[in-house]
Order: C-alpha cells, then structure tokens, then sequence
C-alpha cells in the first residue's frame, strides 16, 4: 500500500462519480469554454467507434441510461473534466476517489490506466454487469434512517436463500441494498417496520456490488489481467477495502473485487480526511457525491466542477490559475 505522511500541505482531494450521474447535455457549458472536453470525448468516440459527443449532448436518454453506455460516457465525463481543471493551472490533487465505476477514472488521471483502453473496458463492465443478471431478476433499493449493522441485519433476515445485501454505503444513514428482486423487495418491508425514515427502488436493471455480479467479476478479472495497469502517480483510495495500491496485481484485484462486494464510500471519505485532506472537488457531472460528502464529514470544504462557474470558483479558493 502506498504510504503518506500527514502534512498541512496535503489538502486537496478529487473525486469522481459513477453511475446515475449522467443526463443528456450533461458538461455543455463547460465544453463551450474548454476545448479539452470536446477533445477528450473525440478520443473516447474514436476508441469506441462510437460518436460519445453525439449521445451524452443530444440522447437519446434511454441509450445514454444503458449501462454499456453510461459508463464509458461518465469516465470520459470525469476525464474531461480533470483536463479542464490542469490546464486551468489547477493543483493536482494529494489523494483521488471515484464512486464506483468513477474508481476507472480516478485511476486513468492518476496515470495508472491509458484513457482509451479504459474506455473500452468500461464498457465491458457494464455489458458484462447486464448479462450478468436476466432483465427484472434484481434491484437495487435505498434506505435511509437507519445504522449499517440494521441495514445487514435485515438482509439477513430478508434472503430466504435468496441474495440481497448492503451495496453501497453513501452516507451515514444512507445505505443501498441489492439483490434477487423479490429478496429486495423482503427487505424493504422489513426496513419500513424497523422505522427506516425512507425507503427508495432505484430504477435501475442491474444489482450492483452484491454476489450476482460473481460472474461479471470473473469475466472482467480475465480483462484486467490483459490491461497494462501502472503504479498510479497518485494514491487512489479504491471502494472495496477504502485503502491505497500500488502494484498493478493489488489494483486489479480491487477492481474485480469492487464488482461484487459493496462500495464503502464513508470509509473512503473518512481515509481523505484522516490523511489530511480538507478540500474535495467533484469532477464530473452533478453534484451526487458532494452531497454524500458533506454529510460524511462536516468540516469538509467540498466543491464540484462541472461547469465553468464551478472551475473558476473552485480554482479561487484554492488560489490557482
């Protein structure tokens, strides 16, 4: 594990979203001001054979919202973004995360994956998470109001052989659960009984970061194995054990293991914190994790860039550019 030492120098943090953050025409403004946008995502179309500008400014909606399509379109979102940000004379950051498939892009701006073959893998995962489980076997639900160990409790109680377990846990109080669809919808009866504050289905076809997407991870390990993965440049805290790699062996079983086991994104927080970053920007579309981020931890100075206003802003407080 990669190793650094707490100093009042290291304050700032980048993260990346994932999934569920994208919508139609989503970084316009931003690549009216910055030609690294357009320029990134023309990269991104090449490597797919695919016109990526086309979909994510004009749609259609339901094609962006497939997940073989929503990852490499949020990957090269991040990317763009994080381009934007350096030749804005933007600092590099101390530390990166990404929320799930934002993990990819934290690790294509640390250096550790080329972008293009990031892209192509990406959205690998999301064919092989499609085929992974039959259309309308599994969902995924969110609960709010309620502990962690409640949370596994309830699953526990819910699987009647089936799986549903925690996916992702966001927040403190907010937790994503995911499975079979009838185990799902077990659970969330017993979260209401248990004074859940919410209860939320999330429209989603695919159960992520839960056992059914076993097979899914095996294929993707054999991918990874084919990648050229490098020591990143700078540490990422990756979802699966909220810690930092440096070998490519360590970074591709994190990634693998990231496919079936739940994203642990308050430990991920917490890690930035505690190493002593204070500020967080957001790279990518809409502003999901600093929302998350800010409930995590209070004292955070948290920041999105999605749109020139938000690259200037945060680029004054920092006093770069």
């Amino acid at each position: 594990m990669l190793q650094m030492e707490m100093t009042t120098s290291i304050t700032l943090a980048m993260v990346f979203p994932g999934q569920g953050s994208q919508s139609v025409g989503m970084l316009a403004s931003l690549a009216m001001a910055d030609p690294h946008v357009r320029a990134t995502f023309a990269e991104a179309s090449e490597a797919l054979g695919e016109d990526l500008w086309a979909l994510v400014s004009s749609g259609p909606e339901a094609r962006l919202n497939q997940t073989e399509c929503t990852q490499p379109a949020m990957l090269t979102a991040g990317v763009a973004v994080w381009r934007a940000w350096r030749a804005a004379g933007g600092p590099a950051p101390a530390r990166l995360a990404g929320h799930s498939l934002g993990e990819y892009t934290a690790l294509v701006c640390a250096g550790a994956l080329d972008f293009a073959p990031a892209v192509r893998i990406t959205r690998l995962r999301g064919q092989l998470m499609q085929a992974a489980v039959a259309p309308g076997a599994g969902a995924m639900a969110a609960i709010l109001g309620l502990e962690d160990d409640a949370v596994r409790a309830l699953c526990t109680a819910a699987a009647a052989g089936q799986v549903v377990a925690a996916a992702n846990f966001n927040a403190p109080g907010q937790v994503v659960i995911a499975g079979h669809a009838e185990a799902v919808a077990r659970a969330v009866e017993l979260a209401r009984g248990a004074g859940a504050r919410r209860v939320v289905p999330l429209p989603v076809s695919v159960p992520s970061h839960c056992a059914l997407m076993g097979p899914a991870a095996e294929r993707l390990a054999a991918e990874l194995e084919r990648a050229d993965v490098r020591s990143p440049s700078i540490p990422v805290v990756q979802n699966a054990d909220a810690a930092t790699h440096d070998t490519p062996a360590e970074i591709r079983a994190a990634l693998v293991r990231q496919l079936d086991h739940p994203v642990r994104w308050v430990e991920t927080v917490r890690d930035l914190a505690q190493r002593g970053c204070t500020t967080l920007l957001e790279c990518g579309p809409g502003k999901v994790l600093s929302g998350l981020n800010r409930r995590i931890d209070k004292r955070l100075d948290v920041r999105c860039i999605e749109d020139p206003e938000g690259l200037s802003e945060a680029l004054r407080s920092l006093g770069a550019g």
